[in-house]
């Protein structure tokens, strides 16, 4: 008989097995100690809710909108980098449940898939992710290849100019494809299902990047890009070319203290997205969610606030939206249902997070997410962020 899933940690033990190890631990791990990845997830359960009874439930609504997109839930698909690694064609299969489901997708620069394989295989605008390199011309044409793709969104991360250390990434020697060590082969022989994935695929290094950018002499890892080609010198400046070159709605990801969501505003983006890179690069910042107060209320209205970083319930997104978010992403959560089940396990990970969602929104006494603030948090729980 086939697995009952039922929630997210069920999905992610299914990845385990399925998934090999060091593309299992580039999703399932964090840098140096790690402290910060597990407390992005931990801090959202210090947080109580409000439960109330005797209300009417009926005709509820999760809808909501981001940056002005009508969304099925205020939930995106992150950007991650390597998912064509969890499963054959991952980025496809990914954006093909969220276009389903009716979130918004978002692809990686270190997509295994390209921005053109996207557009092949869906039929509605997803967005895009860029990063930062020393190569002004292979970013003009990555923002190009996005406008021509009918990318509503392109989605800035300026939290990683320089490459975090990840002491598991490091130590299986990460690259894609995979390098055929006898340790890989033998933990790749326990993993028939993804090897027969792999095999009938030809996307297998980083789809952006292989035949597009000039002078990098190792593309399959990741690491040695970054030293390569990501720039250390990126700063506020920047972010006004690419807006300026952009032109449409434009996000900022990787905003962690207050000071520098007022310096986002000045740019004049849509949105940011209060995030720790997943605990992927500083080991010791705080959490995605014990920042979010504040900077909301550093910014006001005066933009979109998103938040990323340890969401693996719907709980953790109402949680958020209580706090001030207008809009969640998953990485890691959507990354487990596609190394476990492929595109069927994506749905299914956004089938949980809406039911979660719309659950406790029911037994907090309110019908429309868009309603949700910190009303349905039991106080004494959350103040202190």
């Amino acid at each position: 008989m086939p697995p009952v899933i039922t929630c997210i940690e069920d999905l992610r033990q299914l990845a385990e097995k399925r998934v090999p190890r060091m593309f299992y631990d580039y999703a399932d791990s964090g840098a140096w100690t790690e402290g910060t990845y597990r407390a992005n997830e931990s801090d959202f359960q210090g947080i109580k809710f409000r439960q109330r009874v005797a209300v009417n439930m009926e005709n509820r609504s999760v809808r909501s909108t981001m940056i002005g997109r009508e969304v099925a839930m205020p939930v995106a698909i992150a950007p991650t980098g390597l998912t064509g690694m969890q499963h054959a064609d991952g980025e496809i299969l990914a954006a093909k449940a969220a276009e389903k489901f009716g979130i918004p997708f978002t692809l990686s620069t270190m997509s295994i898939c390209s921005i053109e394989d996207i557009k092949a295989h869906t039929s509605k605008p997803f967005w895009f992710q860029l990063y930062v390199m020393k190569d002004r011309e292979f970013i003009e044409a990555l923002i190009d290849r996005a406008k021509a793709a009918g990318c509503d969104a392109l989605v800035l991360t300026l939290d990683l100019q320089i490459l975090g250390q990840r002491h598991k990434d490091l130590k299986n020697g990460l690259s894609a494809p995979p390098k055929l060590t006898i340790a890989n082969i033998l933990n790749m022989m326990t993993k028939p299902r993804w090897c027969m994935g792999m095999l009938g695929t030809s996307r297998r290094s980083f789809g952006n990047i292989v035949g597009h950018a000039k002078s990098v002499s190792d593309m399959s890892s990741l690491s040695s890009w970054t030293a390569q080609q990501f720039d250390p010198a990126l700063n506020w400046n920047d972010v006004e070319w690419i807006k300026k070159r952009w032109g449409g709605k434009l996000i900022l990801k990787g905003i962690l203290d207050a000071e520098d969501a007022q310096l986002a505003v000045n740019t004049g983006a849509d949105a940011i997205i209060v995030s720790n890179h997943g605990g992927r690069q500083l080991d010791g910042a705080q959490s995605s969610i014990n920042a979010l107060p504040s900077i909301a209320r550093a910014v006001g209205d005066k933009i979109e606030v998103h938040i990323d970083g340890g969401i693996r319930s719907g709980q953790d997104v109402i949680k958020s939206i209580a706090l001030g978010a207008k809009g969640t992403y998953i990485g890691r959560a959507f990354l487990y249902g596609l190394g476990a089940m492929g595109e069927a396990g994506v749905t299914r990970a956004l089938e949980i997070i809406h039911k979660e969602l719309d659950l406790t929104m029911a037994f907090c006494g309110l019908k429309d997410v868009r309603k949700v603030d910190t009303s349905i948090l039991l106080p004494g729980t959350y103040e202190h962020l």
